[in-house]
């Protein structure tokens, strides 16, 4: 199962909170068709921003929208004049109040998203894609990653024939549903077509309850890796035979 499921959407309600926080009632399908209209524009808008999620939370008369990013300065402008642009935008696009907050990433190699997004465009500028991938290994298991899995398919180096490739260090459980795994899936749009990067990453295990409900502001204190002072299941001293 844990091949063939979206990891995030494995996790969600055990270690991981939903990227949507609304109750929707009678209007559930207008609110579900109108943040994805605001996620599409988001991408589109800010795709040189190393947008990692995007958290959109509702009441009656506001949309508290959370922009996850590496690079916080491209969004908010001089002055802060690009997001009051960026709200005026949004606002027209959903006719209700709109406040957007800017939340930096502090470190990008542990995030999928980023990852996979600096990879795609490393490609379609023409670099090797195994050096690419190579780079970006390097650089998130030295960033304190318990293990990344890369795959890259598609019409490789310009290949007649479309193939898959795998690239692996360290340890991705992914049927462990404590493991902390952050999945992405970016297209990166070439002249022989679309080559598809998929980057699984583990940032460790997660002992104990986890607050699901977005809570940015504590982003820093979250259990991650290693088990925090907490015994680990199953594990037994080994006897000493002398």
């Amino acid at each position: 199962m844990g091949q063939k499921v979206n990891p995030i959407s494995n996790r969600l309600g055990v270690i991981r909170g939903w990227d949507s926080n609304w109750f929707g009632g009678k209007k559930y399908g207008d609110n579900l068709l109108e943040d994805s209209k605001l996620r599409k524009y988001l991408e589109v808008r800010l795709a040189k921003s190393s947008v990692s999620r995007i958290v959109i939370e509702r009441t009656l008369k506001l949309i508290t929208i959370t922009i996850c990013t590496s690079r916080p300065g491209l969004i908010i402008g001089k002055g802060g004049q690009d997001v009051d642009k960026l709200k005026k935008e949004l606002m027209k696009i959903t006719d209700k109040d709109v406040q957007i907050n800017i939340f930096e990433v502090k470190r990008p190699e542990l995030d999928a998203q980023i990852v996979a997004a600096n990879i795609a465009r490393q490609i379609e500028g023409k670099i090797a894609y195994r050096r690419a991938v190579k780079m970006a290994v390097a650089a998130t298991m030295r960033s304190g990653a318990e293990g990344i899995k890369v795959q890259v398919s598609g019409r490789l180096n310009g290949a007649e024939m479309a193939r898959s490739e795998m690239f692996k260090e360290g340890r991705t459980p992914l049927h462990t549903l404590r493991a902390d795994i952050d999945y992405a899936l970016v297209e990166a749009h070439t002249k022989v077509g679309v080559i598809g990067v998929k980057v699984w990453i583990c940032r460790g295990e997660v002992y104990g309850k986890r607050e699901l409900a977005p809570s940015f502001t504590n982003t820093g204190k979250e259990s991650r890796g290693g088990n925090n002072g907490a015994p680990r299941r199953g594990f037994r001293k080994p006897k000493n035979n002398r």
